[in-house]
């Protein structure tokens, strides 16, 4: 069945889901049995080889998709100036997966500024048909409705390359009460929330509150937003984090439930045995 939306978390593995997933398989086929998409964090921090990649296309049914990170050396690192080859290298052992491919995650630092947007069109526009991306940017500029974020807006537009949103708030309005909660509070941005309407399948990477409950009013804006567009035919990528991303199953949950009481044709999302209830920090 197709659904009219992904929906996916950062990892495909965790210890804590082995009673929400089904049983049996690997841990990619298990996942790709319940939620339909996936953040290629993997590929950021080191390259996979190119039959990890074969392996991991027989793994998952033909609707899955992947959402690769570009590796941190050529979107960090080099700012997106090293050479082609890299980039080409890199593409080249992903190819086994080209079918079940979504768009690339480009996530860029605070140190990627206005003065290197040629760079982000030259990357862009280099890219092989059918392969495209998906935007994260993180310097402050960027988010001032000013004329850099005029421009960075103006190029996605064009390009008709999705602008990620992610969406922390939930997460900074937490108490940093243990070393979870500050370390997700250190890595991940508190940035404005802006979403670009542009014609691509729009990208929300949502943080959520470590108390499952507190994060229903933070969904709710989202339910109404995600279901207009999967009204207006739109197929957007839905991904949800914890700062213990263990728990990032039970938030699926959560938020599949909400947006079912919008759209009541949707699926639930189908877990295994009795969720985990979320700590009380």
């Amino acid at each position: 069945m197709t659904h009219p939306y992904y929906l996916g978390s950062p990892q495909w593995s965790d210890p804590k889901w082995n009673t929400q997933l089904p049983a049996g398989g690997n841990p990619l086929e298990r996942y790709s049995q319940v939620l339909n998409t996936v953040e290629g964090n993997t590929t950021f921090y080191a390259t996979p080889s190119l039959a990890q990649c074969a392996q991991w296309r027989t793994q998952v049914p033909d609707d899955f998709r992947f959402l690769f990170k570009f590796p941190r050396a050529i979107s960090h690192d080099q700012l997106l100036a090293g050479p082609t080859s890299e980039i080409n290298q890199f593409l080249g052992i992903i190819a086994p997966l080209e079918d079940v491919l979504g768009p690339f995650l480009l996530q860029l630092p605070a140190a990627f500024g206005p003065e290197h947007l040629d760079r982000l069109w030259r990357f862009i526009d280099a890219l092989p048909e059918p392969l495209t991306c998906a935007v994260e940017v993180r310097h402050a500029a960027f988010f001032s409705k000013g004329d850099a974020e005029k421009s960075l807006n103006r190029g996605l537009r064009d390009r008709r390359i999705a602008r990620v949103c992610l969406d922390s708030r939930a997460l900074f309005s937490a108490q940093p009460e243990n070393d979870i909660i500050v370390d997700a509070q250190r890595k991940k941005p508190k940035v404005p929330v802006h979403v670009l309407p542009v014609e691509a399948p729009p990208v929300i990477r949502f943080v959520g509150h470590p108390v499952l409950e507190a994060n229903r009013p933070f969904l709710q804006p989202w339910v109404e937003k995600v279901a207009s567009w999967i009204e207006g035919g739109q197929r957007p990528y839905v991904f949800m984090h914890m700062p213990d991303n263990g728990d990032a199953l039970s938030l699926a949950a959560l938020w599949s439930e909400l947006l079912q009481a919008r759209l009541p044709q949707l699926e639930a999302l189908n877990l295994d045995g009795k969720q985990p209830q979320m700590g009380l920090f």
